[in-house]
């Protein structure tokens, strides 16, 4: 059998470790040769292949981003693009798929296995938001790098007696916010979950500076003041409809200095968050998902999608795991309350 492995959407740390772990067991265990799709879904439309063996993935383990290369293109978008992606597959002769990435990646693999192609789904995203799985790799890093920044912050806010704002990414779900934010001490985090209040944000601020403490606010990308709308950096989209979000921040960090006469600046975390050495337990994560991916496809389970729940690595169809997103519980952030102000 030969399979073909892609990597879409945004880069993500453990993405080589789910390569690296589908042709090693692929190989090794059941003689599959594997092709790899350059630049997501860019590359099933346009032909662009490698040749993906055991020598090709020595040394990636630890390595962030994709060997593969990604991009956010939506086939189902493009002219003939079902057709396209088929004519690859039939040209190199590639009976089955494994495709690495988040909600519209797998949405895309979602949507084509019900058109018959024999498609196996691996979660993949920072924003730990794909449903019917408990983590997705590349999370654990991101709260790692967004939790030391916040420690760092720590002592330049001191020293200066100022507001820090620090914005991490989530467009729709704010795990990285609440994770890193209760890590890392933060007096305030603020969620796409959450309508806040900005008064209540700016009371929380001014109850620090009150006891001679400088607060540090976490704020998610996609955070939306109560009777107000979403921060965008611009209003263009891509292929999956979603504009570039950031400003936020920024827009939080004004409004509190307006209001309570305190200094108050903004730190954008952005990209970094999704960049450099995976965690080692997003390299562990990432592994065994590859691992589960490699023998999905040798049960002829497509359609399907390898998903974490608990310690156990399951099986759930794709659609269950594209129907939405999945979102901080209101009573988990409620938990935390009792840190804020």
């Amino acid at each position: 059998m030969r399979v073909g492995v892609l990597t879409g959407g945004g880069d993500c740390p453990g993405l080589n470790a789910v390569i690296r772990s589908v042709v090693r067991k692929g190989v090794q265990e059941y003689g599959y040769d594997f092709i790899g799709l350059r630049d997501g879904w860019l590359g099933a439309i346009e032909d662009k292949v490698v040749p993906l063996g055991i020598p090709a993935v020595r040394g990636i383990l630890p390595r962030g981003g994709t060997i593969l290369g990604s991009s956010r293109t939506n086939p189902l978008k493009q002219k003939d693009g079902e057709g396209r992606v088929r004519d690859t597959l039939t040209a190199h002769g590639i009976d089955a798929l494994i495709v690495i990435g988040g909600e519209d990646t797998l949405g895309v693999a979602a949507e084509l296995s019900r058109r018959g192609i024999q498609v196996v789904g691996v979660p993949k995203t920072i924003d730990n938001d794909v449903s019917g799985t408990d983590y997705t790799f590349g999370f654990d890093t991101a709260v790692n790098i967004a939790t030391e920044a916040i420690d760092r912050l720590h002592t330049t806010a001191e020293s200066h007696m100022r507001a820090l704002v620090v914005e991490v990414m989530g467009r729709h779900a704010g795990w990285i916010a609440l994770h890193a934010g209760i890590a890392g001490g933060a007096n305030a985090i603020l969620i796409p979950e959450r309508p806040f209040d900005i008064e209540q944000v700016c009371g929380w601020v001014e109850s620090r500076f009150k006891i001679n403490y400088a607060p540090i606010v976490v704020v998610a990308e996609g955070a939306v003041p109560k009777e107000g709308h979403m921060v965008l950096k611009d209003r263009t989209v891509d292929e999956f409809g979603h504009v570039r979000l950031s400003g936020i921040g920024e827009w939080v960090a004004q409004e509190i200095t307006d209001r309570t006469g305190e200094e108050a600046r903004t730190t954008v975390l952005g990209h970094v968050q999704r960049g450099g050495t995976p965690s080692p337990y997003d390299r562990w994560l990432a592994t065994r998902f590859g691992l589960h991916a490699v023998d999905a496809v040798r049960d002829g389970a497509f359609g399907m999608m390898v998903a974490v729940r608990g310690t156990d690595i399951v099986r759930i169809p794709l659609a269950d795991a594209t129907v939405g997103g999945k979102t901080v519980d209101p009573s988990l952030y409620d938990e935390f309350e009792v840190f804020f102000g």
